[in-house]
């Protein structure tokens, strides 16, 4: 038993250090940015867009997975070690990955609607309500993460399958909006 504890609390500590090494990283980032935008701020723009970019592949990776780990977690028995597993993934995927990512992916995408666009168009408030759909989704995971730690969710593995498509959904509707831009 000794050995199970040990164990758990060096995978516990291994995780407070990757999530330390995960928020200086996002701070030495935003930092950057930062004095991009203060030392050259008419080249900035593709900057931002870039940042924005890389931020949307994070969130939506995180998005695409975390719904397919609910999946296998809800057919784990509860308090299981698969269980316990599952709990330590989610919770480091969403707070590590997804929430960051989502925060950098808001803030650069309404500074480039504002600067780039002034916040006109149609397809531009197509898009903004997307990402809004996209972010409940997000809230959704979030407390369905928060249900599975404390042993409470109750949905079928065939509704996180469901719900594993809607993020996808939403990303192909963003996206021919950027593209295309059909109004």
């Amino acid at each position: 038993m000794t050995d199970m504890n040990n164990a758990n609390s060096g995978a516990g500590s291994s995780g407070a250090g990757a999530m330390r090494r995960a928020a200086i990283a996002i701070v030495i980032f935003l930092v950057l940015a930062a004095l991009l935008f203060l030392f050259g701020p008419d080249d900035f723009y593709p900057w931002a867009k870039a940042i924005h970019v890389i931020a949307v592949i994070s969130w939506m990776a995180g998005m695409l997975y975390l719904p397919r780990l609910l999946v296998y977690h809800a057919d784990a028995e509860k308090g299981s070690v698969q269980s316990e597993t599952f709990k330590v993934m989610e919770r480091r995927l969403l707070r590590g990955i997804i929430n960051p990512a989502m925060i950098i992916t808001w803030a650069f995408g309404l500074w480039l609607a504002w600067k780039g666009f002034g916040f006109q168009g149609g397809w531009l408030h197509a898009k903004i309500a997307a990402v809004l759909g996209l972010s409940a989704v997000h809230g959704y995971l979030a407390g369905a993460v928060r249900k599975f730690a404390e042993d409470r969710n109750e949905k079928p593995a065939k509704h996180w399958r469901i719900v594993n498509e809607i993020p996808t959904l939403l990303m192909i509707v963003i996206v021919v909006l950027v593209i295309v831009k059909p109004f």
